[in-house]
């Protein structure tokens, strides 16, 4: 039986999602990547670094837990992690806490933190959700010294620690010594075949950026029909540069744009042509 919290999402309406979803193939050298955030209409995720601020509606909050329900791991960078005490769980009816079993189509929270700043604890969102039976622990991805009680905290509710030496040869904005294509590896290596990635803004900027593009697989941004003006925390990559020339970072094919309540929806692959 469903929690009062659970929530719907249309067929009429997953229907145009799902062609931008992960499916079950062999083939795969990596996990499928999904980049998936809520912006304002000048390109604004909060109003300010730190600030939580709402910006989907009812029906794009739902199609956002419904994409998590389809991704084997959901991934954030740290700085959403302490800004936003997340839940980072699905509540779509039927899934695992929410009217289904165990915790069938729960996704893995990942909070990549590569200098140890999350101060997590029994009491942050995530792990009481894990500890309910309604989402599961995470994994801490880090280049960092974690404290064993916090190790003991995340393996007791069934998470773990990914420590990650990296090769100073592949930097990233992200994590100074963790790039995006080993991180890939190392969830690959775990069992991982899809990961959603919904932010904040350096983790999204740097994914967007021309040395990362090719990693992602499909685009979904919800449109909220608002502007937060000067000094919000905004989607925009670096600029792409070859041979002295400023080019475009990306472009997105077989775009689909979906109406759900006040909020627009925007579906796409990235283009990989130069």
């Amino acid at each position: 039986m469903a929690t009062r919290d659970a929530l719907k999402f249309a067929t009429s309406q997953s229907d145009q999602i799902d062609p931008y979803l992960p499916s079950p193939s062999p083939h795969l050298s990596k996990p499928f990547v999904t980049l998936t955030f809520a912006t304002s209409l000048d390109s604004q995720l909060s109003l300010a670094p730190g600030v939580q601020t709402a910006l989907s509606g009812p029906e794009s909050k739902a199609m956002t837990h419904y994409l998590r329900s389809k991704h084997d791991a959901i991934l954030i960078g740290v700085g959403t992690a302490v800004a936003d005490n997340p839940s980072l769980n699905c509540r779509i009816e039927g899934v695992g806490g929410y009217g289904g079993p165990g915790l069938v189509a729960q996704p893995r929270p990942v909070v990549v933190d590569p200098k140890g700043r999350w101060d997590f604890d029994a009491e942050s969102k995530v792990m009481k959700l894990a500890k309910e039976g309604k989402g599961k622990a995470p994994w801490l991805v880090t280049g960092a010294s974690i404290s064993q009680e916090k190790r003991d905290l995340l393996e007791r509710a069934g998470g773990k620690v990914l420590e990650f030496l990296s090769s100073s040869n592949q930097p990233s904005l992200l994590t100074s010594s963790i790039s995006w294509s080993a991180m890939l590896d190392v969830l690959a290596d775990q069992g991982v075949k899809s990961v959603m990635i919904e932010g904040g803004g350096v983790v999204i900027n740097d994914l967007l950026s021309s040395a990362n593009f090719k990693l992602i697989d499909s685009v979904v941004v919800t449109l909220a029909p608002t502007w937060l003006g000067k000094g919000g925390v905004q989607v925009c990559p670096n600029e792409r540069i070859e041979d002295g020339r400023r080019l475009p970072v990306g472009r997105l094919k077989d775009v689909k744009w979906i109406p759900l309540g006040e909020d627009v929806v925007l579906c796409g692959h990235p283009n990989m042509e130069p």
